[in-house]
């Protein structure tokens, strides 16, 4: 006779069952879960290969698909997608995989459009990245489109403006004693690799060499070059 999975009824009963899980497994509920160098899993890292072994009797699709996800939420958030991904490289039937994903979807522990904003929010403070930069990085996670537009759009051409001029302040005075082109490739490029338009990038390079004294000539003639 099949067995029933009995699904909890709120986030805090997931979260209740993900320690009985952790206890299970010999280990000590509440507290985050640590690599093998001690520290605390980054944002949407997947977990060592050596922590996936299931311990216990064999379980139905559905009850490894929840532990599975328990156990990658309580690291850190994730999206649908790279849950998704991870039941099916342990081979969790679809059909299961998808019930579980909807359930943890509707009581809230999986949830796309928070895990978006919170990403640009950090990745832009923590990082420097620009909107193209972070739209990327979040096409990566499997995040839907309309959401990655109304995380990014958040984010407001003034407020990444500053954030590109904090980025060119610090860097220059690391490039101080440099070629003066030397210095504007360097501090373009810096910006472009963060996903910063061209034109944005020149036009605060550009004011920041000639508020420290550079030639604005030169600055002129390598935007006609480009």
């Amino acid at each position: 006779m099949t067995r029933r999975t009995e699904w909890p009824d709120s986030a805090d009963g997931i979260h209740s069952a993900a320690g009985d899980a952790e206890t299970r497994n010999g280990r000590r509920g509440g507290r985050g879960r640590q690599n093998g160098g001690g520290s605390t899993l980054a944002f949407g890292e997947d977990e060592p290969a050596s922590s996936r072994a299931e311990a216990g009797p064999p379980r139905t699709p559905e009850e490894q698909a929840r532990a599975i996800c328990l156990r990658l939420l309580t690291g850190s958030p994730r999206t649908r997608k790279q849950l998704e991904d991870a039941l099916r490289r342990r081979g969790i039937p679809d059909e299961a995989a998808q019930d579980v994903l909807s359930r943890f979807e509707d009581v809230g522990l999986i949830n796309d459009a928070a895990f978006a904003d919170a990403w640009v929010e950090s990745r832009h403070h923590g990082r420097g990245l620009a909107r193209r930069a972070l739209a990327r990085e979040l096409r990566t996670k499997g995040v839907d489109s309309a959401l990655i537009d109304e995380a990014v759009g958040r984010l407001d051409s003034e407020q990444e403006e500053s954030t590109a001029r904090e980025l060119v302040d610090r860097k220059l005075r690391t490039t101080r004693g440099l070629d003066r082109e030397k210095r504007l490739r360097r501090l373009a490029g810096m910006l472009a690799r963060k996903g910063y338009p061209e034109g944005l990038a020149l036009r605060v390079v550009r004011q920041a060499l000639e508020e420290e004294g550079g030639d604005p000539d030169l600055l002129e003639e390598h935007l006609r070059e480009d």
